[in-house]
C-alpha cells in the first residue's frame, strides 16, 4: 500500500508539473506570437536524443485540441537509408517510422498487413498539402531528417501517434539470446499552433466559421436538435463559400442538412453542401456532398464530435450570379435506450468493472449497468437473450439489432478490444464495431459476419470462429465511445422453437491479446509523454507475431538447436585434455570451467535446466570464454612468469567488466582479441628486449561463425594453439619439459640456472 501510495504522489507531481509547464508556455507562446499573424502556439515539446534498441518500439503521443491549426513535427536520426540500399536491407532490421491517428500503429499485427506497408518507397522527408493526407495511416524507412506539417485539412482534433520501430516483423517479439543488430537514436521537435481569433480557422485561420443558432426539444418519441444560420439569408456570389460548424453531443440517429428561402438568379447554379467529420471540408475533401437546393442532404447515424460544413455557389460561369439562402441543420435522436430505424431497436450501456488483483493498468471487462452492479471475477460475460430485442413477432426474412455502447478511458489507447460470442447452431450474429456512432452495415469500422466475411485489416485479429463462436480482437482501441451492433440474422420456424443453451457474450478490455497464447510475457509501458500506456508480448524463443502465436522455430528445430548449442561445448575437452597432459593446471581448469559454465549457460537459455539465475551462468560463461581467449594468447607467449601473471591479472578484472556490461555486444569479441593479441605482444616484446627467449608467431581465427561452431572451433582452436607450442632450450642445452613451463599460480621462487 505504501508503494501504491508513493506511485501514485509521484504521479500527481509529475502530472502537475507538466501542467504547469504547459500553461507556462501557452502564455510565453501567445506574448511572443502577438505579432506573429494569426497563429499561436499552443504546445511545444522536445524530446531528447534517445536510442532505440533493436526489437524495440517508441511511441510518442501528440494531444490536438478541436481549435488547432496545424501539427508542426521535425525529426532527426543517424539513419541513412536510400532508395537503393532499401530493398536491401531485411524488414526485421528495417527501421520504420509510422503514423496513426487516434491510436498507436502497429505495423506487424499480421503477416498480411506486411504486405501494404509504404516500404517500397522513400519520401522526401517532408510532408505538406492535401495530397498527403493518407500519411496518418502509412508506414515508412525511417530517415536522417523528416520534416512534417499536417494541418486541421487533413487530420481531424484528438489523439495523434508517431511509432518508431528498430526492425519489423515476426521476429520483433522472439525471445533471443544475442542480439547483433545496432540501435539508431533520433531526436524530435513537436509543435502544435491554433488560430488566435475562435471564428477563424483553416490551415492558415484564414477562413470564417460561422455560429449556428440551435435549440433542444426532448419528448416521448426521442429528442430534436434544430439548428440555423445566426444570419439568415446569406448570399453566395461566383465561387464563394461559407463554413459552418456543428458539434453533435451524443449517440444520433440523422443529421439533416436543409436550405430554406433559397433565391438563385441563374437555372444553371446550385448550392453544394459538403460535410465532414473532424476536420475542414472541401470539394475534394468531404464525408458527405449534395445539392441541398435540389434535396435536403441526410446523414445517417453520424459520429459524435464536431462536424464541419460548407455551403458552395457553383455550376455557373457567370461571376456575378449569386444564391441567397437560409441554412438550417437537424440532429435526430431517439428516446433513452432505443436506437435504429423508427427508434425500434435497443441500445444498452455497458459499465466497465476492473479485474480485482490485475497489476497491468486499465485491465477491465463491460456489463450491462444492472448486471455490473455486484460483479465478481467468476462472471465475466452476460447472457444475451434476456436483453435481446423482440425478433419473435417479426416476419421470417428480416433482421433485427441490438446496440451497445463501451467507453475507453483516457489513456487507454494502448489496450485490445476482445469480443467473444457462444451460441447454438439455431442462431446466427453479425457483429459491427464503429467509433464515435452507431454501426450499419455499410458503415462500420470491423466486422465479423461469417468464417469467410470479416474484416480485413491489420487492427483486427479473429481466432477460430465458427458459426457457434465468434472470438476476435481489435488492437489498440482509440479511447472515447464505441458502438457494437449485433445483427441476428432471420431464423426459420424450426429454429424459432428451439430451445438450446443461452447465447454468452464477453466483451472486455485487455492488455495482451491471449495473454500472449502461452509462448511469452505480458509486459508495458509508457509513451514518450507519459500519458498512454500500451502492451506488448515478449515471447520465447520459438514463437513470434504481436500475441506469440507465430512459431517462428519448429519444436523439433528447437531440440536440435538447443542439442547442437550445448554439445558443441564438448569441444572444450580437446584444450583442456592438452593441458592436463601437459600439467598446465590453471589453463586445464580455464577450459574446463569455461565448457561446463558454457553448456550450463545455453541449457538454461534454451529452457532446459538453470543450475544457477540467468545472469549469473550469462555472467560465468562469457567472463570464462573471454578468459580462455586471451589465456591462449597469453600461454603463446615465452615472456617471464611475473609479467604473465599481471596479465592474467589485469585481464581478469577487465573481462570481468566486459561480462557485466552487455556482455551479448558484438565490439566485445574485437576487445577481447585485442587484449588478447596485446597480452601477446607485450610477452614478444619482453623476450624480445631481455633476449632470453625466442618467440614464435601467433595465428588468427574468424569469429563469424554461428553459436555452435564458435564453441567447437574456439576450443578446437585453444588445443591448437597450445600444441604448437615449441620446446624451449636453456643455455645448458636442456629442454624443459612441461611441468615447468608457465602456470597460473606457479609460486616459484628458485633461480632458473
Amino acid at each position: 500500500m505504501a508503494k501504491i501510495w508513493i506511485m501514485g504522489l509521484t504521479s500527481l507531481l509529475v502530472f502537475f508539473s507538466w501542467a504547469v509547464s504547459i500553461c507556462d508556455s501557452l502564455q510565453e507562446s501567445v506574448l511572443e506570437d502577438d505579432n506573429n499573424g494569426s497563429f499561436f502556439t499552443v504546445s511545444s515539446f522536445r524530446y531528447p536524443k534517445s536510442q532505440v534498441r533493436p526489437y524495440d518500439t517508441r511511441y510518442i503521443r501528440v494531444d490536438l485540441p478541436p481549435w488547432f491549426s496545424s501539427l508542426n513535427v521535425a525529426m532527426e536520426s543517424d539513419v541513412d537509408i536510400s532508395a537503393k540500399s532499401v530493398s536491401k536491407i531485411s524488414k526485421s532490421l528495417l527501421p520504420v517510422i509510422c503514423f496513426r491517428d487516434g491510436s498507436p500503429p502497429l505495423p506487424d499485427a499480421s503477416t498480411n498487413a506486411l504486405k501494404g506497408l509504404e516500404l517500397g518507397r522513400l519520401f522526401n522527408g517532408s510532408f505538406e498539402g492535401a495530397q498527403d493526407i493518407e500519411i496518418a495511416e502509412q508506414c515508412y524507412p525511417m530517415q536522417k531528417n523528416i520534416s512534417l506539417r499536417l494541418t486541421n485539412e487533413q487530420i481531424s482534433p484528438g489523439a495523434w501517434y508517431v511509432g518508431l520501430f528498430n526492425g519489423i516483423g515476426v521476429t520483433r517479439t522472439q525471445g533471443k539470446m544475442i542480439v547483433s543488430s545496432s540501435a539508431f537514436s533520433f531526436s524530435a521537435n513537436i509543435t502544435v499552433e491554433g488560430c488566435k481569433t475562435a471564428t477563424m480557422w483553416g490551415p492558415s485561420c484564414n477562413q470564417t466559421i460561422h455560429p449556428l443558432s440551435c435549440s433542444r426539444f426532448d419528448n416521448q418519441t426521442g429528442s430534436v436538435v434544430s439548428c440555423s444560420d445566426s444570419s439568415p439569408n446569406s448570399c453566395l456570389t461566383g465561387a464563394e463559400t461559407k463554413t459552418y460548424a456543428l458539434d453533435v453531443d451524443g449517440i444520433s440517429e440523422q443529421l439533416v442538412i436543409t436550405a430554406s428561402n433559397v433565391k438563385v438568379d441563374s437555372n444553371e447554379s446550385y448550392l453544394m453542401c459538403y460535410a465532414r467529420f473532424g476536420a475542414i471540408a472541401s470539394e475534394t475533401l468531404h464525408n458527405y456532398a449534395g445539392d441541398i437546393h435540389k434535396a435536403p442532404l441526410v446523414i445517417n447515424k453520424p459520429k459524435v464530435g464536431r462536424w464541419y460544413i460548407v455551403a458552395s455557389f457553383s455550376g455557373t460561369t457567370d461571376s456575378s450570379s449569386k444564391v441567397c439562402f437560409s441554412l438550417n441543420v437537424k440532429v435526430l435522436g431517439c428516446p433513452v435506450g432505443k436506437a435504429g430505424p423508427n427508434c425500434g431497436q435497443q441500445i444498452y450501456m455497458l459499465q466497465a468493472v476492473m479485474r480485482r488483483g490485475w497489476l497491468t493498468p486499465f485491465e477491465s471487462y463491460y456489463l450491462p449497468v444492472d448486471d455490473a452492479s455486484s460483479p465478481s471475477d467468476s462472471t465475466t460475460d452476460f447472457p444475451l437473450e434476456p436483453i435481446l430485442s423482440n425478433v419473435s413477432s417479426l416476419p421470417l426474412d428480416t433482421s433485427t439489432w441490438t446496440y451497445f455502447l463501451m467507453n475507453i478511458p483516457q489513456g487507454g489507447a494502448g489496450g485490445h478490444i476482445h469480443f467473444r460470442l457462444a451460441s447454438d447452431s439455431a442462431k446466427r450474429y453479425e457483429v459491427y464495431l464503429r467509433f464515435g456512432g452507431l454501426p450499419t452495415v455499410e458503415d462500420r469500422d470491423y466486422y465479423y459476419a461469417n468464417q469467410t466475411s470479416a474484416s480485413r485489416s491489420m487492427f483486427f485479429s479473429l481466432y477460430n470462429s465458427s458459426r457457434e463462436k465468434v472470438d476476435f480482437y481489435v488492437l489498440y482501441a482509440r479511447e472515447g465511445t464505441w458502438s457494437l451492433g449485433l445483427r441476428q440474422l432471420s431464423e426459420s420456424t424450426a429454429d424459432r422453437g428451439y430451445k438450446g443453451p443461452p447465447t454468452l457474450v464477453s466483451l472486455s478490455l485487455e492488455r495482451c491479446p491471449r495473454r500472449c497464447s502461452s509462448h511469452g510475457n505480458c509486459r508495458y509501458a509508457f509513451d514518450a509523454s507519459g500519458l498512454t500506456s500500451y502492451s506488448f508480448c515478449s515471447c520465447d524463443r520459438t514463437h513470434g507475431g504481436f500475441d506469440c502465436s507465430i512459431e517462428v522455430v519448429s519444436q523439433q528445430g528447437h531440440i536440435i538447436q538447443s542439442i547442437a548449442l550445448i554439445a558443441s561445448n564438448a569441444a572444450a575437452l580437446l584444450p583442456a585434455y592438452w593441458a592436463l597432459r601437459q600439467r598446465e593446471y590453471p589453463e586445464w581448469v580455464l577450459f574446463t570451467s569455461s565448457g561446463i559454465s558454457s553448456a550450463l549457460y545455453h541449457a538454461c537459455d534454451v529452457g532446459t535446466w538453470c543450475v544457477l539465475t540467468y545472469n549469473v551462468l550469462q555472467f560465468m560463461d562469457f567472463w570464462l570464454s573471454f578468459m580462455a581467449v586471451i589465456g591462449t594468447f597469453v600461454y603463446l607467449s615465452t615472456a617471464d612468469e611475473a609479467v604473465k601473471r599481471t596479465i592474467h591479472t589485469v585481464v581478469a578484472i577487465l573481462t570481468a567488466l566486459l561480462a557485466l556490461t552487455k556482455a551479448t555486444r558484438a565490439s566485445n569479441v574485437i576487445i577481447v582479441l585485442a587484449i588478447g593479441s596485446l597480452g601477446l605482444l607485450i610477452g614478444f616484446l619482453v623476450e624480445f628486449i631481455t633476449k632470453y627467449r625466442s618467440y614464435c608467431g601467433s595465428a588468427g581465427f574468424s569469429m563469424n561463425m554461428l553459436d555452435s561452431i564458435w564453441h567447437f572451433t574456439i576450443y578446437t582452436s585453444s588445443f591448437f594453439f597450445l600444441c604448437s607450442k615449441i620446446a624451449i632450450v636453456n643455455n645448458e642445452n636442456q629442454t624443459l619439459q612441461g611441468a615447468d613451463n608457465y602456470e597460473l599460480t606457479r609460486q616459484d621462487s628458485l633461480p632458473r640456472n
